[in-house]
């Protein structure tokens, strides 16, 4: 599951001057020119390396605390197959999350660090988790929804110009896929099922399509630093066209459940080829980035719990650690 791709400091400008970069830039930028990989030993501008450390920490940090509203469920799944699924997903979510802090410490910064960050609300993670899942419906919804504009997301990064992490993202993008059509599945179970099951499947995808819409970022006029992340081949396509193709895509799909689109201005637009839609409310998107959202304080204490009460995991496996490199040691001489 994935959150928003913010825009990430870069200091570098976009189209400098040849003359002005010195040899090691150069050759930096040529093998991302000719679409190659920067992989953890070769030289790389210090803001590639903090872009890319804040954006795959902020990753890793989503896939983790993405867990939380749908592991909520797992005891309450109606039945048995539902159940089943449901602890695989969210197991998935978890490993999705191991892969990326695997990838972001080649970068130099241990997990310790990035564990710290995030547990003392320094470092961020998709605003989405920020809401809650009052009903089974939700569960469907975040699968096809949230995980439908994780892939649009993900998709690129599968060529991003940093290996390690573009490796790591076809894998999940192949999970992700399974995730997306497990919420589906829900969602036109419940749409063919009891009126009051179509009703909370209308319900909650009205709750969850403003703030997926959220999630590919704010418009592209109002992101500053999209034009040296494209020159990288960080970010490979923009927020507006991500989000452009999401809509386009999952219209259709409402329309199969039978589910009606919360925007009275959604409307087809022969011209352009795509769907128009209404405002997006970015105040509400800001303030929930910024801490402000219905369980922002909540998702962070259950997270930072989870980690004090899995101290004794880490410690016990320093522990063993250290002891067999002493019978190694003693083996050895």
């Amino acid at each position: 599951m994935y959150t928003q791709m913010m825009d990430l400091p870069g200091q570098v400008s976009k189209g400098a001057a040849a003359a002005d970069m010195s040899a090691e830039e150069r050759a930096f930028q040529a093998t991302v020119d000719a679409e190659g990989k920067i992989e953890p030993r070769d030289w790389m501008p210090e803001a590639y390396r903090k872009t890319l450390l804040r954006q795959i920490s902020q990753h890793a940090h989503s896939e983790v605390v993405g867990m939380y509203p749908e592991g909520n469920w797992i005891s309450r799944a109606p039945s048995l197959k539902r159940k089943a699924i449901l602890i695989a997903k969210v197991q998935d979510e978890g490993g999705h999350g191991l892969y990326l802090y695997s990838a972001a410490e080649t970068l130099g910064q241990s997990r310790d660090q990035m564990m710290a960050a995030l547990n003392s609300g320094r470092a961020k993670y998709s605003s989405i988790f920020n809401y809650p899942t009052l009903t089974w419906a939700d569960v469907g919804a975040i699968g096809w929804l949230v995980d439908g504009a994780a892939i649009m997301n993900q998709i690129p990064l599968c060529r991003c110009s940093y290996g390690p992490y573009a490796r790591a993202m076809i894998r999940v993008c192949k999970e992700e896929s399974f995730h997306q059509r497990q919420g589906f599945d829900i969602m036109l179970a419940l749409c063919r099922g009891t009126p009051r099951q179509k009703e909370m499947a209308q319900d909650a995808f009205n709750r969850w399509w403003w703030p997926v819409l959220q999630m590919f970022g704010p418009p592209d006029k109002d992101s500053v630093h999209s034009a040296q992340s494209a020159a990288w081949k960080i970010k490979r396509v923009s927020n507006d066209d991500l989000r452009q193709k999401f809509i386009d895509v999952t219209v259709p799909q409402a329309e199969l459940l039978g589910l009606a689109i919360p925007d009275p201005e959604l409307a087809w637009n022969p011209e352009r080829g795509h769907y128009d839609i209404g405002a997006i409310d970015w105040d509400e998107f800001w303030r929930v980035v910024n801490g402000d959202g219905p369980l922002n304080r909540e998702r962070l204490a259950t997270r930072v719990a989870a980690y004090e009460e899995g101290q004794w995991v880490r410690d016990a496996a320093v522990a063993y650690a250290d002891k067999q490199r002493a019978r190694a040691r003693k083996e050895a001489a």
